[in-house]
């Protein structure tokens, strides 16, 4: 069996300590103006990554997502400060970006994921000059799938991923027969996901030195070959998905042909630092 690797998405990007300043009425309109093109963006199918992302609903501006442009501190704390309590969340900073439409450019060429991820609810625009900060990020109580449909979605993405054939960093991989859902192996991952998120860490053996087998046992799963994937901050099943895929271990772990039954759960807790935690189990008998 592969040993799985773990998966965390938590971004921020380019972050520079700089003074804050007060922007003015013209500065405020860009902000304004940017968020309105991002959404326009997002309004429609687009080619982004060698791919096409559908459409997606637009974006509501926050001023409590409205960070100052050199903010010290995590980025969900600072958040957290503002009455803001991020699910997911990512900081996208800009230089010399004169205007809106030179900052939207900018966006769209180097972060066409992140405006078109359908995961995000909410967006935050400052900007101090030529310097802008945008904040992508979906609440607590944001747009969410409920478990069980999470859990339906996330067995028919990873039978779609195995009816192809892929490869996995250097590793080719060729189509493998569906899996099925076991009720025992979802158990075991809504414990560990549940455990990870009240516990706020994140690894594949808990606090006790449990791991997969243990749980999976507990559970009252009887099979002996197992498999595990993990990930932590996104706030929808697809992203989950797309990182996993992303990532040589769990790819291969996802079109393991030995594996042919899985379960998969989601849990959130605000008080933890990534939010929301995945837990996707494998086994056969």
């Amino acid at each position: 069996m592969r040993h799985p690797v773990r998966s965390c998405r938590f971004v921020s990007l380019c972050l520079l300590a700089l003074f804050p300043l007060f922007a003015s009425p013209a500065h405020a309109r860009g902000e304004r103006q940017l968020a309105d093109a991002i959404n326009d963006y997002r309004s429609q199918s687009r080619r982004c990554e060698w791919r096409t992302v559908r459409a997606s609903p637009p974006l509501a501006l926050r001023s409590s997502l409205e960070l100052p442009i050199g903010f010290r501190g995590g980025l969900r704390e600072s958040l957290k400060d503002a009455g803001y309590q991020a699910r997911s969340v990512r900081s996208i900073r800009l230089t010399d970006a004169r205007d809106a439409e030179e900052a939207f450019d900018m966006l769209a060429d180097e972060h066409c994921a992140a405006l078109l991820d359908n995961q995000y609810t909410d967006i935050g625009v400052n900007r101090v000059g030529d310097e802008w900060r945008v904040v992508l990020a979906q609440s607590m109580g944001g747009r969410m799938t409920d478990a069980a449909s999470a859990n339906k979605t996330l067995l028919a993405q990873v039978n779609a991923a195995r009816a192809q054939s892929r490869l996995c960093g250097r590793q080719r991989f060729a189509a493998a027969r569906p899996l099925s859902w076991n009720g025992a192996l979802g158990t075991a991952a809504q414990g560990h996901s549940r455990a990870m998120a009240r516990g706020n860490y994140f690894a594949h053996q808990d606090p006790d030195g449990r791991s997969v087998a243990d749980r999976a046992k507990s559970a009252g799963f009887r099979g002996r070959k197992l498999g595990e994937n993990i990930a932590a901050g996104q706030g929808s099943p697809n992203q989950a998905m797309r990182d996993w895929l992303a990532s040589p271990g769990h790819c291969a772990n996802l079109m393991n042909p030995m594996f042919t039954q899985m379960g998969a759960a989601s849990a959130t807790d605000s008080r933890s630092d990534a939010g929301i935690y995945w837990t996707m189990v494998f086994g056969a008998p």
